[in-house]
């Protein structure tokens, strides 16, 4: 499959997204153990066929390796992720995932039209939206960074019902004002990592605490965009009964 590609060198998104798909047979959006094995063993197949270290994607067409160098850091998306989650749904639809791709196109002075735009929105959403409703989460979104970046990752595995959430929001808003400020945080985030010390890094606390601040409405983190890091459930949905 790699190989049928590989042998032109360049490929396109379109193609690559054909790959990446071929490999993950289980459809869970990620290519890992026997799939990134066969994956791995193929393209190093490829590439001594083609007698030169061949990039899956030319460099005009490398948009996720593009994007992850612009966002350089989790805070940073996090800011981005404000910024153009518009409605405050809690999601970035197509119409604000293409902005937010277009700005990054043009910040980096990368040239583009808008069928080439279109193609890079189509191909992000494929690729990240796991649950193919149309719309990207911050965890989905998040996966545009690198692992060593993505704190979210780590986030995953200590993320509550909605219930215990509410529960833990109330806990920790100590002058109960409807949000937390830094100070709030940080206790709440001593006490994850103390908790859950296979998962958080106790070091790393400031760094989780200045990323989620990035959310917050000039200091001000409410319930629903800590909901985005701790909560498993949308917050903004009825409640089952």
């Amino acid at each position: 499959m790699a190989n049928a590609y590989l042998q032109g060198v360049e490929i396109s998104a379109s193609q690559f997204l054909d790959i990446f798909h071929h490999y993950d047979n289980d459809g869970n959006g990620y290519i890992e153990g026997k799939e990134l094995e066969s994956f791995i063993k193929e393209l190093q197949q490829a590439r001594k066929q083609a007698g030169l270290l061949v990039q899956i994607l030319p460099t005009e067409e490398n948009f996720l390796l593009f994007f992850r160098q612009q966002l350089k850091s989790c805070t940073e998306f996090m800011q981005a992720w404000r910024r153009y989650d518009a409605d405050h749904s809690g999601y970035i639809e197509a119409d604000e995932l293409k902005n937010f791709l277009k700005d990054l196109l043009q910040k980096a002075k990368k040239p583009y039209d808008e069928k080439k735009l279109d193609e890079y929105t189509h191909t992000t959403l494929k690729v990240f939206d796991s649950n193919h409703d149309g719309k990207l989460c911050l965890a989905e979104m998040a996966r545009l960074l690198p692992d060593e970046e993505n704190f979210l990752l780590k986030f995953q595995n200590v993320k509550m019902a909605r219930k215990e959430f509410n529960k833990i929001f109330e806990l920790y808003d100590q002058d109960e004002n409807g949000y937390m400020d830094e100070n709030e945080l940080d206790a709440l985030l001593k006490d994850l990592c103390e908790k859950n010390k296979k998962v958080l890094e106790v070091s790393k606390i400031s760094t989780y605490k200045t990323a989620i601040m990035a959310l917050s409405d000039g200091g001000k983190l409410y319930r629903t965009e800590l909901a985005l890091v701790l909560c498993a459930e949308d917050i903004s949905a009825p409640a089952s009964l």
